[in-house]
């Protein structure tokens, strides 16, 4: 029983001081593409701490998923997992872990239940605003809409055909290159399925309000994913130009201002734009993305140690 003790150990120490860490570091602004990953490695060695454990304690307790879990293990690899005394004790803890997997995953199926209603909402509201004309050919592949709009706005929708969808306000706004730079930007999104990460994070920092870890998560992917696609855009039109498109298309929201939480991020990235700070270097970049990789290999180590030791 102690091998479930030490994941849940390893789970709350990684819950708690991982966010406290990565929140308070400068360097996340500076490789907001090694942070993904950084807070992915981080999130996937909680639950997988809280997958082991669940079944060790799942076999200490009960038959069935014994037989499951050591299908075909020597029966010393089965002894040393063994654990008469604590049996009750590592049925709750097998079944309050299992009561925190379903409900992990009935928080993203309904995240993505919707995103997905959303998704269809705003393609409905778009086929209403820019309909398809008699004689038009079904649109394939990528697609620029433009919107009539007094507001200037730009988004990307995903999906199979997914779309730039931009309002006149915005066209009349953005200079040169700014619009090529927007496209970029939102294209980032696309390709790095930013989308994706984002409903994940949702997902656990709902169902476990509570938990640092998930909450630092989804709070730093909305602002990370945003410094990676200015990065992106950044690469192929300059710095300069994404800033200016940034500010031509927020500046009417009174974002430079006070404002909400979400809108702060405005100002932030057009000053992170016009100042960038100084990258890691490569060394240190290979490093970083190491140590990362090798975090949710921990938790593996820990419970398969008995096993090594028996065979031994």
């Amino acid at each position: 029983m102690m091998v479930p003790l030490t994941l849940m150990a390893l789970a709350l120490l990684a819950a708690g001081l991982a966010p406290r860490v990565l929140t308070r570091s400068s360097w996340p602004d500076r490789e907001p593409v090694l942070a993904l990953w950084v807070w992915q490695c981080v999130v996937g060695a909680v639950l997988l701490c809280c997958l082991l454990a669940m079944a060790l304690s799942g076999a200490a307790a009960f038959e069935v998923v014994r037989s499951h879990v050591f299908a075909g293990a020597p029966h010393g690899v089965v002894e040393a997992y063994a654990s008469g005394t604590y049996a009750p004790w590592a049925g709750a803890l097998s079944l309050l872990l299992a009561c925190g997997g379903a409900w992990t995953g009935a928080m993203l199926l309904r995240e993505v239940r919707d995103a997905r209603a959303r998704r269809r909402g705003r393609r409905a509201d778009l086929r209403e605003r820019a309909p398809q004309l008699p004689g038009e050919e079904a649109p394939s592949g990528d697609r620029l809409v433009v919107l009539e709009g007094e507001k200037p706005d730009a988004w990307w929708l995903p999906g199979a055909a997914p779309q730039l969808v931009i309002t006149t306000a915005a066209l009349r706004r953005l200079k040169g290159r700014q619009l090529d730079a927007v496209l970029e930007h939102e294209q980032g999104h696309a390709r790095a399925r930013h989308d994706w990460l984002l409903h994940c994070s949702s997902a656990l920092a709902t169902g476990f309000s509570r938990v640092p870890v998930f909450a630092g998560f989804r709070d730093q992917v909305h602002r990370l994913v945003e410094l990676a696609a200015d990065d992106a855009a950044s690469r192929r039109y300059g710095r300069l130009t994404i800033a200016l498109a940034l500010v031509g298309l927020n500046e009417d929201r009174g974002v430079f201002g006070p404002c909400p939480a979400p809108l702060a991020l405005v100002p932030q990235r057009v000053q992170r734009l016009l100042t960038p700070p100084s990258r890691l270097s490569v060394g240190r970049r290979l490093r970083m993305t190491a140590v990362a990789s090798l975090v949710p290999v921990v938790p593996v180590l820990v419970a398969f140690a008995p096993g090594l030791s028996a065979l031994h």
